[in-house]
């Protein structure tokens, strides 16, 4: 099953805080996308865009732009357990 996401939030320092249906709430560092994955450099370029990230339809993905998002299923299984 997919997990699908309840609420996200944009943090500071490129950090999202993901709470799922489930309950679980996690952190995911979107920094290691930006340095890796070319498409993600854009959220550093392009002042503010990192706070507008949205929830798709579905809620089971994230998205900045049609080129940078990122799967619900990728940020539960590498984001860190907020407790």
């Amino acid at each position: 099953m997919i997990p699908r996401i309840k609420h996200i939030q944009a943090l500071e320092n490129y950090i999202l805080l993901v709470e799922f249906d489930s309950g679980v709430k996690i952190l995911y560092d979107v920094k290691d996308d930006i340095r890796t994955l070319a498409d993600f450099k854009v959220l550093e370029s392009e002042h503010g865009l990192f706070n507008n990230v949205q929830l798709d339809p579905s809620r089971t993905c994230v998205y900045w732009t049609d080129r940078v998002d990122l799967p619900s299923d990728t940020l539960l299984e590498y984001g860190s357990p907020v407790r």
